[in-house]
């Protein structure tokens, strides 16, 4: 572990994005906190002070982003191993499988991303193809949403009662708890080491594009008490970034759980429905390409006994929900916990929702009456969004239009948190901040700035720390150095022009983030006032 002294830090000759001085071109950092923001002639006061000058050549100065949903072995084990996400096809996909096969001494291949709806076959391996491929290993591939995966023969066959499991399916991929059974056994076979090296990865990815802080969404269902103990070990030892754990579990014993493990919330993804890419997000009406509706995996009542619990204990409650027919339970369930133990504790609270794709304006306004924090990633309409994409072959063009309202929920005043999900898509802040700016669904868009917030602020919102996220004096200094071109102030209508440089605006400038032009690039990171990645 390195040694944490305190350190005064002055950072000048560059831009600092601070609400305290849009103007500000200096920062200084005392400890784990901004002492003061301001001009380059002003800092000079400060020069003879500080243990470290950074001569910023330009650079601009922002809060460190927060990722508000992130899964961090599965993802560091997508970085470091097979992540089939991109493949253009089955056939690649398979000879991708047969590699890393070819190199397994033991255990099990833990792979992730596929996504049957981007390739030519439209569909995925059958287990006679999976097994070809997987040449005798035990496999467990999840699909880019993490709702559904393929498994070997060999993996079944080490997966207790598994064909009795609902969404089990004895050719094609596994969905529900057929599922989460073979993900726990896949998981089982990690060793500590493996765990560690994951979550390290994970951790320094993070680092590498200016995260200062990451909500890992825990839960029996998606991991387990120990890898999340051991995360938050690991985040503790280490400088950073910073690790907010949620554990996803129902009730009282999730309370208690969540207690014991020193978790910020009994919530993440504890599942109200599952995700549409795997046919599993509880919808009112079917699928446009299946047949059914989805699975709904709480009902309100069970809702509303957790929310309760929750608000009793003094803890932060959340629920990952997709559907319309999934949120409009968790709306049912939380408002009849506020009519049992006190609507003004269940607001103060800030309860989460993870996903919340399907909102309309009637579940929009709910969200505002409740105070439910809305912890959304943009990059999912990125990915899935437009005319063309997943979202209309699942639903059809007026559902998939839609989907993920982050307009409505601004004027409404839902607080929004950003975040990436990782691995379902992939930790990439500016390239988040830019799916929202840039909505596949234009009446959907925020600015620039708006969603910049979401996912720096925001997140630390979401925790209850409404004074963090943010440089001005005061704030824990955890904050991203970046090589950028021009700054510029997005104009908030867009029948004028889409961006200003001027500088009687006012406002702090942001990096040009249309489509199409490069993102910024970090080259230093800090949490808490310590450099944890410095660009080589």
């Amino acid at each position: 572990m390195t040694e944490r002294t305190a350190r005064t830090v002055l950072l000048r000759g560059g831009n600092v994005y601070s609400p305290a001085d849009p103007f500000a071109t200096a920062m200084l950092v005392e400890g784990e906190h901004i002492a003061w923001v301001g001009s380059d002639g002003a800092a000079e006061a400060y020069a003879d002070v500080a243990d470290e000058i950074v001569e910023l050549n330009g650079a601009l100065v922002t809060p460190a982003f927060v990722d508000a949903h992130v899964h961090a072995t599965s993802t560091g084990l997508a970085l470091t191993g097979l992540d089939l996400t991109g493949c253009p096809s089955m056939a690649a996909a398979l000879e991708r499988i047969a590699a890393f096969a070819a190199d397994l001494a033991d255990g099990v291949l833990i792979g992730h991303g596929w996504d049957e709806t981007k390739w030519p076959e439209g569909r995925a391996p059958s287990l006679a193809e999976l097994d070809g491929a997987a040449g005798g290993a035990a496999v467990y591939l999840s699909r880019t949403d993490v709702h559904s995966a393929l498994a070997s023969t060999a993996l079944r066959a080490v997966t207790p009662d598994l064909a009795a499991q609902p969404g089990h399916s004895a050719d094609g991929p596994l969905s529900r708890d057929a599922h989460h059974a073979v993900r726990r056994a896949a998981l089982a076979h990690l060793t500590a080491e493996q765990r560690r090296a994951a979550q390290l990865a994970t951790l320094r990815r993070a680092a590498e594009l200016g995260i200062g802080a990451l909500h890992e969404c825990a839960g029996p269902d998606i991991s387990s008490e120990q890898d999340l103990a051991a995360l938050l070990a690991l985040a503790a030892e280490s400088d950073g970034p910073d690790v907010f754990g949620y554990w996803g579990e129902l009730g009282e014993a999730g309370v208690a759980t969540a207690r014991r493990l020193g978790a910020v919330g009994a919530g993440g993804d504890l599942f109200a429905d599952g995700a549409l890419g795997s046919h599993t997000a509880c919808l009112h009406t079917p699928y446009a390409d299946a047949d059914h509706t989805g699975t709904a995996y709480l009902t309100a009542e069970q809702i509303a006994d957790h929310v309760a619990a929750c608000t009793e204990a003094g803890l932060q409650a959340g629920f990952h929900a997709i559907g319309v027919t999934a949120l409009a339970a968790l709306l049912d369930g939380v408002r009849a916990a506020g009519e049992r133990v006190g609507a003004a504790r269940v607001r103060a609270l800030r309860h989460r929702v993870e996903h919340a794709e399907a909102l309309d304006d009637k579940a929009v306004a709910a969200f505002a009456e409740l105070g439910l924090t809305a912890s959304v990633q943009p990059a999912f309409d990125a990915a899935w969004g437009g005319p063309d994409g997943m979202y209309v072959q699942r639903l059809g063009a007026e559902r998939a239009a839609g989907l993920n309202p982050f307009a409505a929920m601004l004027r409404a005043g839902v607080p929004l948190a950003f975040g990436s999900d990782a691995p379902v898509t992939p930790l990439d802040p500016w390239g988040t901040v830019r799916a929202a700016a840039f909505h596949l669904t234009p009446e959907h868009r925020i600015s620039a700035r708006a969603a910049f917030t979401a996912h720096t602020r925001g997140g630390w919102r979401a925790l209850g720390r409404d004074q963090d996220g943010v440089l001005v004096p005061g704030a824990v200094a955890s904050y991203a150095v970046w090589d950028v071109a021009d700054l510029v102030v997005q104009a908030p209508d867009d029948r004028v022009a889409g961006w200003s440089t001027d500088p009687r605006s006012g406002t702090p400038g942001l990096p040009d983030l249309t489509p199409g032009v490069a993102l910024p690039t970090c080259n230093r990171t800090a949490v808490r006032g310590r450099t944890v990645y410095l660009a080589s």
